[in-house]
């Protein structure tokens, strides 16, 4: 494994960070205050190729890999977490669901569209009542000549209202059957499929997370991925790439978090001298400067396991359970050195406190994380 960030890796960081200052950063408060999804910004990042970045060229993409994928992740999100959600999620899952599973006159169809940034996609698993425990869904397609009718309601979904096509887990069998539910892909547009409530959230508040409602919502059955009832496996497959997103998100955060706690405690003065020169201090940068070593370690050891195409199970469940957990003790930390200017949104450290918490909970929770550890190491 390659430690040394290669050319594209540096140049995609640079790309990132420039188009940060002008197109992310001047506006970012004002999203997060209103909740905008900014959906031109995810345009201009198709034009710049990171809507598709693991896409080949052949369908319109860039044709890189994991490592800098989690780059390119990790850069957005320094600057703000939402963005780097959205793209994430529109790379890793519906992207990526679409480029693992789907046929090539699927593939052919929508991913030169997702690439380019022309169209944001979405991805629908979680339900209401069935977060962590997604075999008991009860959204269900029902076989009717040569359409599916899809009835139900997904919810947390990002891009669910504002995304041009989603790719949707529903149930064709029986309640607990893990062979029994089926992967479609649902255009915008079509009859019975709507965008609900939208949430108010927390943090990540630019990203659009909503409810997707299905109703007599009838999907042609070229519009299956792979065979019926292979949804479920299929989704498995697909969050094993996106715990290497959410551990790149959280990465970044941790990032960003630890460097303007680091430029911070250099400018501020106490006792006629830096802040950082206090051992109290210092002490948490350099807890902060190690773990995010560690957790940027075990984040480019999965993306590049994944890029030689070995299994990742057990590798990206590690590099997200411990990247969310270090990326939230590390905004925690940046309040905290931040002091009382860290709890006013006159300074960055806020925010990242706000972002890092949903990296814990977002395509499984630490606690799944560790389960998913667990049943890899005591098989």
């Amino acid at each position: 494994m390659e430690l040394v960030a290669t050319e594209n890796q540096t140049m995609i960081a640079q790309m990132v960070r420039d188009f940060g200052a002008t197109h992310i950063k001047p506006h970012m408060m004002r999203w997060d205050e209103t909740q905008e999804f900014p959906a031109d910004v995810f345009h201009k990042l198709g034009e710049l190729g990171l809507m598709g970045v693991l896409v080949p060229q052949q369908y319109g993409g860039s044709g890189f890999g994991y490592t800098e994928y989690v780059t390119a992740i990790a850069e957005l999100a320094k600057i703000d977490g939402s963005i780097g959600l959205s793209m994430a999620a529109h790379n890793s899952l519906c992207t990526g669901h679409i480029l693992q599973h789907a046929s090539e006159e699927q593939k052919q169809k929508y991913l030169p569209r997702l690439a380019s940034g022309e169209w944001i996609g979405a991805w629908g698993l979680t339900e209401p009542n069935t977060g962590s425990d997604a075999g008991n869904m009860r959204t269900v397609a029902v076989e009717d000549g040569d359409f599916y009718v899809l009835n139900g309601a997904k919810n947390f979904i990002t891009h669910g209202k504002s995304g041009h096509v989603a790719v949707v887990i529903a149930r064709t069998g029986e309640v607990g059957d893990s062979r029994a539910m089926t992967a479609f892909i649902v255009e915008r547009g079509t009859p019975g499929f709507e965008g609900g409530r939208k949430e108010d959230k927390l943090g990540m508040r630019a990203s659009e997370t909503t409810e997707m409602i299905f109703t007599d919502c009838r999907v042609p059955k070229e519009n299956v991925i792979g065979s019926v009832g292979d949804g479920f496996v299929q989704a498995l497959k697909v969050l094993d790439g996106g715990r290497i997103s959410i551990a790149a998100l959280s990465l970044g955060i941790a990032q960003g978090a630890y460097e303007a706690a680091l430029q911070y405690s250099k400018e501020r003065q106490q006792f006629n001298q830096p802040i950082s020169n206090f051992q109290g201090i210092s002490f948490k940068l350099a807890d902060m400067a190690t773990e995010i070593e560690a957790a940027s370690l075990l984040t480019y050891r999965a993306a590049d396991m994944k890029d030689r195409g070995l299994n990742v199970n057990r590798e990206s469940a590690m590099a997200k359970l411990y990247a969310s957990e270090v990326a939230v003790r590390a905004a925690n930390e940046g309040v905290q050195i931040f002091g009382g200017y860290g709890y006013t949104k006159d300074y960055p450290a806020e925010k990242y406190y706000r972002d890092a918490k949903l990296c814990t909970i977002g395509e499984g929770t630490s606690e799944i994380q560790k389960l998913v550890i667990a049943r890899t190491i005591l098989k």
